[in-house]
């Protein structure tokens, strides 16, 4: 089977777009406010700006370390959401989704390597 690999077009980037930004919106109720896309051979890049939830906030004051792992963990689940949603509404194979969160700043890089054929 010959896989098309994704574009470095508009339509991709509104595609990717829509899809990571539905996912923020099941997990966290609201979308990003920057959002920039990147395609470049077999991988998929997303450099993102989160919003911070008010009980982030409210925790990062209580309970400083149960933030941190309650954002660890929402970072697995953020990956397996999109990775899912990718396989169900593409035909890409995908390797290995990586991401990176910065409580901090509110920034994640999300990259999604594509199998070679």
């Amino acid at each position: 089977m010959i896989r098309i690999f994704p574009t470095d077009s508009n339509e991709t980037k509104k595609f990717l777009s829509h899809l990571y930004n539905e996912v923020s919106k099941e997990l966290f109720g609201f979308g990003t406010t920057l959002l920039k896309i990147k395609v470049e051979d077999n991988v998929i890049t997303f450099q993102a700006k989160h919003r911070r939830a008010p009980r982030s906030a409210a925790l990062e004051g209580e309970a400083p370390n149960l933030k941190l792992e309650v954002d660890f963990h929402m970072s697995l689940l953020y990956k397996k959401k999109l990775k899912q949603k990718l396989e169900e509404q593409t035909d890409w194979k995908i390797e290995a989704v990586l991401r990176d969160y910065d409580s901090a700043t509110q920034f994640a890089f999300t990259n999604i390597v594509l199998e070679e054929n």
